[in-house]
């Protein structure tokens, strides 16, 4: 069923901090730049040459000679129903999804694209390339129980909490018994998307949510989009000491570097949470030595999206 159009339209006051050149080597590292209306944003970004922002803006600046940005940047991104050929691009932006693991990932990307009440991706008006810079959905792990790719998510992910204590039996409980109210909610971009995008990106999710509940034609459909829980894979990096950094300290080094900034706020707002060291083979920047890439698994209980909406929100109007 169509998607209910907003539109929104938006200037930054100063150049987005995914933009530091630390962030842009983190997105050259994390997630290739590929060459994809319902809402839409403009920005008219103007750098500033004396910004050292990163991530946390604790991380120093990382030069390099072919990033710099001078004058002007203009961009109009908008948001699209996925659609068949998105194939490729939405395939790019979930590579490392699953870390190193070989998997069905090609048929993942086709649940994506055929459910086109709830999910977006967002490309660049009018690029002829249609390039794709982000994907955004929610999964019914029961409604697809049967997808072979479903079945891998499910045993990679309990495969990694099995070194958390207690885990374990809350993440099956999840992921089998409770399987008909769970969303996995799948979220990838390229790390130099503006931040002021996030807000209409997941504000554009939840709200085809709970249209989906509504609108859906048949009984079964609908019940398949009240989910009750969340559960959310996303990649962090984490302080090699972080038993120490988890104490007071005058240290600058954070314990976590939150390559996306909606996920501290997932990760603040969940009922439980697990973290396992990533096997790809991960290139960095000086900033990040150290720091070891890992994987975070989250569960977020479905009335925690409200506030969730808030604080990004405020979060992104502060950068």
């Amino acid at each position: 069923m169509p998607r209910r159009p907003r539109t929104h339209s938006q200037q930054p006051r100063t150049l987005p901090f995914t933009f530091s050149p630390f962030a842009r080597a983190l997105a050259r590292m994390a997630s290739p730049m590929p060459k994809r209306q319902h809402q839409h944003s403009k920005f008219d970004e103007k750098p500033t040459p004396a910004s050292k922002s990163s991530l946390k803006e604790k991380a120093k600046e990382y030069e390099s000679s072919d990033e710099e940005f001078e004058g002007v940047v203009q961009a109009d991104f908008s948001f699209f129903d996925p659609k068949p050929n998105d194939f490729h691009g939405v395939k790019t932006l979930l590579q490392t999804y699953l870390d190193d693991k070989e998997w069905d990932l090609s048929g993942f990307v086709d649940l994506i694209l055929a459910q086109t009440t709830v999910g977006t991706v967002v490309k660049i008006e009018d690029d002829e390339d249609e390039g794709l810079f982000a994907v955004v959905s929610a999964l019914n792990l029961w409604r697809y129980r049967e997808q072979k790719c479903i079945t891998e998510v499910k045993d990679f992910l309990l495969s990694k909490a099995r070194q958390e204590k207690g885990i374990t039996d809350k993440l099956r409980l999840l992921l089998e018994e409770q399987a008909r109210d769970i969303g996995l909610l799948v979220s990838q971009r390229v790390l130099n998307l503006p931040p002021q995008l996030l807000p209409h990106l997941y504000e554009a999710l939840f709200d085809e949510v709970s249209w989906a509940t509504e609108d859906e034609p048949t009984e079964d459909l609908r019940k398949s989009f009240q989910f009750k829980h969340y559960i959310i894979l996303s990649k962090i990096y984490e302080h090699k000491n972080i038993v120490k950094k988890r104490k007071p300290s005058s240290d600058d080094d954070e314990a976590i570097i939150y390559v996306k900034p909606e996920d501290e706020i997932f990760h603040k707002l969940c009922s439980w949470s697990f973290c396992f060291p990533l096997r790809a083979q991960q290139l960095a920047p000086p900033e990040l030595k150290n720091y070891r890439p890992m994987g975070l698994v989250m569960a977020v209980e479905a009335g925690k999206i409200p506030a969730f909406r808030q604080e990004l929100g405020s979060l992104i109007s502060e950068t």
